[in-house]
């Protein structure tokens, strides 16, 4: 061969060799784009992802502010539901039950109109076991702070007794509530047992066979129910329910559907304790509110 074709041969080659290698990083080039495409579409995809998901984060949470934002206006306005407020010319009458010591309640009574039996014009009470507080303070406290809870809430509201040393029995009491013009009469007493585990809180009403006030059965339970229920549900009290006394003067001498809810047993730790606590009765003054806003949204 002549120098020159193998010059010639030489030349291709070399071009042929380096038309090869462009075409191999060409090709490595073109499929590190798509790799690197690759990974960019799934870091977007994935960006995606995370952005729906915090979408829905932000709607659950939008959600849930809602639900809160409407369960503190029913809180703020529990009777209005859409409908005329139950409070609208309804007046209750408040029985903060017992007298202070200073007070001689020991005459009797007749436990009720015409009633041969005697018993006793007030007392004192009981006394927290564990707190020391005496019921007749107790009873008292929650009345007031119940009389300005209903206030707000539109109620007229009269208090059977406003202090410690008047002397008003409890015959004399249930009258005062009839002759204020009240639709309906709650008395508020708390508990008291030798036995140190008894708790809870319940509504006593008359039954339907009481020879005094046997009419007022219906309405005094259906109250009962309603306060006892809401009661218990706002403070967490155990619930002992709705229960018949034929032998309480209070009841006995009513003229207005009637209950007296013991808050629960002064004689019990738990329940002492909490009766005492700011916030608890706070708690405890919106359920008894709840309840009569139920007694009358229900058409009593």
């Amino acid at each position: 061969m002549k120098t020159s074709q193998k010059i010639l041969a030489g030349i291709c080659t070399c071009l042929f060799v380096a038309a090869t290698a462009g075409c191999v990083v060409t090709a490595q080039r073109l499929q590190t784009e798509r790799k690197e495409k690759q990974r960019a579409e799934a870091k977007a995809e994935d960006l995606q992802t995370e952005i729906r998901k915090l979408e829905k984060e932000i709607e659950t949470l939008q959600e849930e502010q809602k639900q809160i934002a409407q369960e503190k206006e029913k809180q703020e306005k529990p009777a209005e539901m859409g409908k005329e407020v139950p409070a609208k010319g309804k007046k209750i009458a408040i029985d903060p039950g017992h007298q202070g010591p200073n007070v001689d309640m020991s005459d009797l009574e007749p436990m009720g109109p015409g009633s041969q039996e005697m018993k006793a014009k007030a007392s004192s009470g009981t006394q927290g076991r564990y707190t020391n507080v005496p019921e007749y303070e107790l009873t008292l406290n929650i009345s007031r702070q119940l009389q300005e809870e209903l206030k707000k809430r539109g109620y007229e509201t009269v208090l059977t007794r406003e202090d410690h040393d008047t002397a008003i029995s409890n015959s004399e009491r249930a009258l005062m509530a009839a002759d204020a013009g009240a639709d309906i009469y709650v008395r508020i007493h708390a508990n008291g047992s030798e036995d140190p585990s008894a708790n809870g809180a319940m509504t006593m009403v008359p039954s339907a066979e009481n020879p005094f006030v046997g009419a007022l059965h219906t309405q005094s339970y259906a109250l009962g129910a309603c306060v006892i229920n809401a009661y218990c549900q706002a403070c967490g009290m155990e619930n002992d329910g709705v229960q018949l006394y034929d032998n309480m003067t209070g009841i006995n001498w009513s003229k207005l559907p009637v209950i007296i809810l013991e808050m629960g047993y002064m004689t019990n730790e738990q329940d002492d304790v909490n009766m005492q606590n700011p916030d608890y009765q706070k708690n405890m003054v919106k359920g008894i509110a709840d309840g009569i806003d139920q007694y009358f949204a229900a058409g009593n």
